[in-house]
């Protein structure tokens, strides 16, 4: 049995580039392919434009929720396993796949369903720094089978179902959610090599190798058991010391 996906993207004040992302993504998986956006709470006119394109693509269903990635993932998946889909894929709205990423997952999961993973990354932006991190990314991910949002984490319905889906935190749900997912033994994990494109705004604005460190210390600091809510006010404190002149 051919896998069917639903494609979950949460989105929050990306109306910039959301109508550009969102007609580049339908042109690659086609016109059936469900697409759940949830927004949480945007204040630009992200959900003024998603209801307009709405009214040209039957497809695409907007919601909205609380704010928060995980907030905004499950709410999202809940909507689609109302329906038959086989395999959920939780995209960023700053993230753009290729025809050979889309092609190249189908590919794998004729092979293998009950399978969960991501794709490797490629950040773009300004900073001669992003391919090492990108690099880095996709190694450590492939070595340790942690996947992070940018990549495009994808997983079988009954795979989501078992662990509960995303843990409600601020921050690091897509490590939570990797660790439950690597302790169902009989899934396997993939690890994609084609490509997704992400922003690199974060790095841009606020220093390629300042936001290395700091992103590795969260891990570091979660890793010995640091709460999500410690640590999001750990990185808030810091951005808002960079603001301050």
């Amino acid at each position: 049995m051919s896998a069917s996906f639903a494609i979950v993207m949460p989105v929050f004040n990306e109306g910039e580039n959301l109508q550009k992302h969102l007609g580049q993504l339908r042109a690659i998986i086609g016109p059936s392919v469900p697409v759940y956006v949830v927004d949480g709470g945007s204040t630009d006119r992200s959900w003024a434009i998603l209801n307009s394109l709405t009214r040209a693509d039957p497809s695409l269903h907007v919601l909205s929720s609380g704010k928060g990635r995980a907030v905004q993932m499950n709410a999202g998946a809940l909507a689609a396993l109302q329906t038959s889909v086989s395999h959920l894929l939780f995209l960023h709205a700053d993230s753009v796949m290729s025809a050979q990423a889309w092609q190249s997952l189908l590919k794998c999961l004729t092979y293998t369903t009950l399978a969960w993973g991501r794709f490797d990354v490629q950040i773009e932006g300004r900073s001669g720094w992003l391919p090492v991190v990108a690099w880095m990314m996709n190694q450590r991910s492939r070595l340790t089978r942690i996947s992070t949002g940018d990549q495009g984490i994808f997983m079988h319905r009954s795979l989501f179902e078992r662990v509960g889906g995303y843990v409600n935190q601020p921050l690091m749900e897509d490590i939570e959610i990797s660790r439950a997912l690597k302790r169902q033994r009989d899934a396997v994990f993939l690890a994609i090599r084609e490509r997704l494109i992400t922003s690199g705004r974060r790095w841009d604005e606020q220093g390629a190798w300042s936001t290395i460190v700091l992103m590795w210390h969260l891990r570091f600091r979660y890793w010995r058991g640091d709460s999500a809510s410690a640590l999001l006010a750990r990185y808030r404190d810091v951005r808002a010391r960079k603001k301050t002149p």
